[in-house]
């Protein structure tokens, strides 16, 4: 009986494994340790192994002081920080103030999930669009490169780039809970060295829990570090089969709603926009093709809200716990994109008075419009 596997470590989480305590990261049964040391099985903990097997997620907590103290390991290294970001969900998957944590390290920001995105959005503008906000955001990447990390011709063009810049340094892998992190560094040992499916991915928020590093021929390592979990995403506020919703696998297929003013859409029972003032315009949703669209009247809509909260308006579902709507409103001076984050946005057109609804702690935001 150990709880003191200094070298051991799980290979799909990067917790280190121990006997003791089922409740904490890298929990496995003494038995299963001894296996995994024997060369029996893989070094996987219980979690990992019930998470692969059977989809099941056993919560371990990792507080804010333990991802602060992964941040500040970035300024102490002397690598490349490749940034993970969700296109789908950009402003949801920035990592606030991650400038200030990587010192003098040049940052490749990688827009993944690009292949979710209508097909006839191009590449370059997109990218332009990335590289603005991200300077926005006081992060000033060095290339920014849009990729799926299902496509392994993305995974090749992006190993050349990473190469172009890492001049024979550690590369580090940072990115929000859900971006695609480890699916990405799957796909590269996938194809630079035949291994299939090493890391445990799901959608479940925080899979990883520590650092995993993988080597690379010339001694230096690929490392994928934990997703910063922000706790004003959607995902934190849905039932585990309702995850897809926040997660599109598919090309989402924008909605386009003409509506009058005094008129009201709801995004399932998730979020609410109300259109208050202007004349009939196009309002269109980006967001999860199973993501059901209502549209009322902004007279009724507080009540029609009561009524079917969990039935039609699904999810949340009956008997879940779910916050009440926080109200935001707005009024561009431009096109722009109201952006309900982890759940998708909609196309607002220039001069219309909106408001926009969502769970108390998700953030609503405006943005100049992506498409």
């Amino acid at each position: 009986m150990t709880d003191n596997n200094s070298d051991l470590y799980c290979i799909g989480c990067g917790a280190k494994l121990q006997t003791t305590d089922p409740n904490a990261a890298g929990y496995l049964p003494e038995s299963s340790l001894a296996k995994a040391q024997s060369g029996e099985s893989e070094l996987y903990c219980q979690r990992c192994f019930r998470l692969r097997h059977y989809n099941e997620i056993q919560p371990v907590g990792l507080t804010d002081d333990d991802f602060l103290r992964l941040l500040n390991l970035l300024g102490q290294a002397d690598a490349l920080i490749v940034n993970v970001v969700d296109i789908f969900d950009f402003n949801g998957s920035l990592i606030p103030g991650l400038h200030r944590f990587v010192g003098d390290n040049p940052v490749l920001l990688v827009g993944n999930k690009a292949d979710v995105l209508p097909k006839s959005l191009r590449r370059a503008k997109l990218r332009d669009w990335l590289s603005h906000q991200a300077n926005a955001n006081g992060l000033h990447p060095v290339e920014t490169v849009l990729m799926s990390a299902k496509n392994q011709s993305d995974i090749e063009s992006l190993m050349h780039t990473i190469e172009k810049y890492r001049n024979g340094r550690d590369v580090y892998f940072v990115g929000v809970t859900n971006t695609g992190k480890s699916t990405l560094i799957n796909g590269i040992l996938k194809q630079t060295a035949g291994v299939s499916d090493l890391i445990t991915t799901s959608r479940f928020p925080g899979t990883t829990l520590d650092r995993i590093r993988l080597e690379m021929s010339d001694g230096s390592g690929l490392i994928d570090t934990p997703g910063i979990i922000h706790r004003n995403q959607m995902a934190h506020y849905l039932d585990a089969k309702d995850l897809r919703l926040v997660s599109p696998s598919k090309v989402i297929r924008p909605k386009t709603y003409q509506l009058n003013d005094e008129q009201t859409l709801f995004l399932a029972g998730l979020a609410r926009f109300d259109y208050l003032r202007g004349p009939r315009a196009g309002f269109t949703v980006y967001a999860d093709n199973q993501l059901m669209i209502h549209r009322t009247k902004l007279e009724t809509a507080d009540d029609f809200y009561d009524r079917q909260k969990g039935d039609l308006l699904q999810p949340p579902r009956q008997g879940d716990e779910f916050p009440d709507l926080a109200r935001v409103e707005f009024t561009p001076k431009v096109d722009s994109d109201i952006v309900f984050a982890g759940l998708g946005w909609i196309k607002v057109p220039a001069g219309a008075v909106v408001a926009a609804y969502a769970p108390e702690g998700v953030d609503v935001v405006m943005r100049p419009a992506m498409i």
